[in-house]
């Protein structure tokens, strides 16, 4: 068979409120997740042994092991068992992920390699469309999301999907400044120092947002509320946003996720990349990971 490829794009977290938490300690959600041009990329081909094998690749491989943790690797474990009770023989199959996202980063990047494996493997495989999505939500939080890779209000622990109304076309800036942060700490931290913030409930214009900044109007009246629990672990991060406040056309900007990554909005593409040329080339910026580019449809 001819190899299987797709991307596994960067999610960004508009915004994100910590709503709630369940009684077996899982946190309840409300965000706009988005995606990016940036991602990593998977590929499927043909194994040749008995059991899914997967390599990594890319520079942002080291330090990853592909081996049973490995979210990749995981899915696979997960869809076989979703289809497990039907009795089918599914061949092996051989996963080469090059990675081009940071690791722990707040844009979903592991999540957004299980479910790029989840949709090559459910092709590869010829499985019946709910299948994937049955086994995204036993992955993680962010794993259903990144499964429709489209813009995309997330509640719950994740799991409830609701179509995002209409975006305007948009450039984005995504700078992470080599840090990883740990989201059980981020959400520890959230517990011992006031919980979860009350606020009413949020409404989502049904015609959506004709014009990017009526959809900054929207994001002013919300948070990242991970945001300064974040900070406080890596200092680094609010440099990172004061520097993205300061450049040349910027609209909006904020932490994503659990960070470390931020993100900046500018009214096009082109006015992002030349954003980031002009971080570049500051000295506090030197080995951060940076990319820009549009917000995907």
């Amino acid at each position: 068979m001819a190899p299987l490829q797709d991307m596994a794009h960067a999610k960004i977290n508009l915004f994100l409120h910590v709503t709630g938490r369940r009684e077996d300690g899982y946190h309840l959600l409300d965000s706009l997740a988005v995606f990016a041009g940036a991602g990593d990329r998977v590929t499927l081909s043909a194994a040749s042994g008995d059991e899914d094998s997967l390599t990594l690749h890319g520079p942002f491989s080291e330090g990853l092991e592909a081996d049973d943790n490995n979210l990749v690797l995981r899915a696979a474990k997960a869809l076989r068992h979703e289809i497990g009770t039907t009795g089918r023989t599914l061949p092996a199959a051989a996963l080469r992920l090059e990675k081009h996202l940071p690791v722990a980063s707040g844009i979903g990047g592991g999540s957004a390699d299980a479910a790029c494996a989840l949709r090559l493997l459910a092709r590869h495989w010829q499985l019946p469309d709910d299948m994937a999505p049955r086994a995204a939500p036993t992955l993680g939080a962010d794993v259903p999301v990144c499964l429709v890779q489209k813009a995309t209000r997330m509640e719950g622990i994740g799991d409830i999907l609701t179509p995002a109304p209409a975006l305007p076309e948009m450039g984005i800036l995504l700078v992470n400044p080599g840090v990883s942060v740990s989201t059980p700490s981020i959400f520890r931290r959230l517990a011992a120092t006031g919980g979860i913030t009350p606020r009413p409930a949020l409404s989502f214009p049904e015609t959506g947002w004709p014009t990017l900044a009526s959809l900054i109007a929207f994001l002013d009246t919300t948070e990242n509320d991970l945001q300064p629990h974040a900070i406080a672990q890596e200092p680094v991060i609010a440099t990172v946003l004061e520097r993205l406040a300061a450049l040349p056309d910027v609209r909006f900007s904020r932490m994503s996720g659990s960070g470390a990554t931020c993100f900046a909005l500018f009214d096009s593409a082109d006015k992002a990349m030349a954003a980031a040329r002009h971080l570049a080339g500051q000295d506090c910026a030197h080995g951060w990971w940076h990319w820009a580019g549009p917000v995907l449809p």
